[in-house]
């Protein structure tokens, strides 16, 4: 089953009741019931394994050798994100102090991030997904996603634009640095408020931690290239995990009238899951069920695809998941045909000009 992207949109009836049918499904089975327990091993294990990595650090000192270990701490720092998300979705349990809790331990002090500007974004990309007026993720920026933002872009933007498939995965190694910079920049800009300041000066810990531990360890340039290693490892990781649920899917326009499962499964792909793939992706390449039902545990997701890949099947929504690599591919094209029409206005002026000087 092959996407619609942003070049095909749709505008189809209301079909909020759909829904409803497939929630009363998913209640009674129990998969929105919070699993806290397994939340706090995993977690447990987690942070065991950071403080492994830490002793690691110590143990090597100063060598170069420190530089084979911003990889676990890549994909660990990586897993701690995983659980701010989920706090963030009120999935781990019933209080909404213990997520707040939970999501700023890891988000502003493992990470060095905002748990506040996460939720604020992530929330609006929930609430309307690939909606380029009101979802953040596909706002342009760096990088375009529908031939209007690509229009008349010129100069490093208009290089950016034609060229964005073909930098896309280079460019994630930017996102850990880009997270750090986007949080303290939203906190900054708030009015003075007891939890920015709470969050900024958890970021502060954080900072002076991070970068002083690695400097009391190892010198000035093997601690730099620890830390750019680590952030564009864990950029790449993180971004790798994100990239696929969207990107090429369907993006409505603002006349698309769609209920809550059409808005949500038409904008999301899945990935094809296995234990290995679960793991690393944190469970989000259940994308579709996670945006259908995003305060269910992660480790419920698989549980649920069965149930809504085949009322999906009932109501005519399409319904796709398909390969890692496959996943990347239509994404990738999806950015390559956005950015075609910067790049044929490039080279249509040329060849203008060499035809010119053929007949002359």
């Amino acid at each position: 089953m092959a996407p619609t992207t942003a070049l095909v949109r749709r505008t189809t009836k209301p079909r909020g009741s759909d829904f409803a049918p497939l929630l009363r499904e998913i209640k009674t089975s129990g998969l929105l019931e919070r699993r806290t327990g397994r939340y706090l091993v995993s977690i447990v294990v987690n942070l065991l394994c950071l403080a492994a990595v830490a002793a690691g650090l110590l143990l090597l000192g100063n060598s170069w050798l420190v530089l084979l270990l911003a990889v676990p701490a890549a994909i660990f720092t990586t897993r701690a994100a995983f659980f701010g998300h989920d706090a963030g979705h009120q999935q781990i349990g019933r209080s909404r102090r213990l997520h707040d809790a939970i999501g700023r331990l890891h988000a502003n002090l493992l990470l060095g991030m905002s748990y506040g500007w996460w939720n604020d974004k992530h929330n609006r990309h929930h609430a309307n997904p690939n909606h380029t007026d009101k979802d953040p993720d596909v706002a342009a920026g760096v990088l375009v996603w529908t031939l209007d933002q690509a229009e008349g872009r010129t100069g490093l933007h208009g290089w950016l634009s034609r060229n964005q498939a073909r930098i896309f995965f280079p460019l994630l190694t930017l996102e850990g640095i880009s997270l750090k910079i986007s949080s303290i920049a939203y906190l900054l800009g708030r009015r003075p408020r007891r939890t920015a300041a709470v969050e900024l000066g958890l970021i502060a810990v954080h900072l002076t931690a991070y970068f002083g531990g690695l400097l009391l360890i190892m010198s000035p340039p093997k601690a730099i290239a620890f830390a750019l290693l680590h952030h564009a490892l864990f950029g790449l990781h993180l971004g790798s995990v994100f990239a696929p649920n969207h990107k090429g899917m369907e993006m409505p326009a603002a006349g698309t009238q769609w209920g809550h499962l059409e808005k949500q499964v038409r904008t999301s792909r899945n990935v094809n899951g296995n234990l290995v793939t679960d793991w690393l992706m944190g469970g989000l390449n259940y994308q579709i069920e996670h945006h259908l039902f995003p305060n269910m545990p992660r480790a419920n997701l698989r549980h649920a695809q069965g149930a809504v890949r085949a009322h999906c099947q009932h109501i005519g929504v399409p319904y796709l998941s398909t390969g890692i690599i496959d996943s990347y591919a239509q994404g990738l094209r999806h950015m390559h045909a956005v950015g075609d029409r910067l790049r044929q206005a490039t080279t249509l002026p040329a060849a203008t000009a060499a035809t010119a000087a053929q007949t002359s």
